[in-house]
């Protein structure tokens, strides 16, 4: 019998179904952190509210990487990780969010029960939409981020009208075959993308803690770095047209 080469790295330790499978209660703890987040926003304790949705952030940052890692797909192939993450997606991005932004009081009365509406049927679809990523890993349109629409709504305080009329805009957006950055999955400039989300979720978090009364410097560097991974495509093809 031959014996291995001792210079042959050594073989992965296999993953075994309980700790497959706990990678997917993992995920599926998202949902109930989205109850916590939904419970805190029924009270009006906002900022709460916030602080669990980015819990529940941080889960859906790490499920991937840990589930591809265990190689859970084929450990578990009984359980889809995808569809899970998706459901529990929809409520911590969209779900909970819609709530807190029909019942804050920041839109018009009249229109913010039929916003709420349009905000969960447009997410739904959005979810379900198989084209909701270009061939380079850029969101197509919207990309059902209330979650941030809502964190941004709290901490500018527009008028009610100039609120209702955003909304309403990102409604529309989510079936406009815009290009916005996936900070993560992009490539292109993918090292200042990781940094200036790192600085926005230290911001995030100071802006939550302080129940969002932070100072304008903090406010203008939050509103820079949406406008960034919102525009940041238009913006650099705009510059390489002009350069021609």
């Amino acid at each position: 019998m031959s014996q291995p080469n001792r210079h042959d790295p050594l073989p992965r330790p296999r993953t075994s179904r309980t700790a497959a499978f706990c990678v997917h209660v993992f995920t599926a703890a998202g949902g109930g952190i989205a109850l916590l987040a939904l419970l805190e926003a029924v009270r009006e304790h906002w900022a709460a509210m916030f602080a669990w949705l980015g819990v529940a952030l941080v889960i859906d940052g790490l499920d991937g990487p840990i589930a591809r890692r265990l190689n859970v797909e084929a450990v578990q192939p009984n359980w889809s990780g995808e569809v899970l993450d998706l459901v529990v997606d929809f409520v911590t991005y969209v779900f909970v969010p819609a709530y807190a932004v029909i019942a804050s009081g920041l839109l018009l009365p009249i229109a913010a029960p039929l916003l709420g509406v349009g905000i969960v049927i447009s997410g739904a679809l959005y979810f379900a939409d198989r084209r909701m990523k270009t061939a380079d890993n850029h969101f197509r349109g919207f990309p059902a981020l209330w979650n941030a629409a809502a964190f941004y709504l709290f901490l500018l305080h527009p008028p009610p009208a100039i609120s209702t009329l955003g909304i309403a805009a990102l409604i529309v957006l989510t079936f406009v075959p815009i290009k916005v950055l996936h900070p993560v999955r992009v490539k292109r400039l993918r090292g200042l993308n990781l940094s200036l989300i790192a600085v926005w979720a230290a911001l995030a978090i100071v802006t939550v803690a302080r129940d969002f009364d932070v100072a304008m410097p903090v406010t203008a560097a939050l509103c820079a770095i949406a406008l960034y991974v919102v525009c940041g495509d238009a913006t650099i093809r705009l510059l390489r047209w002009e350069n021609r």
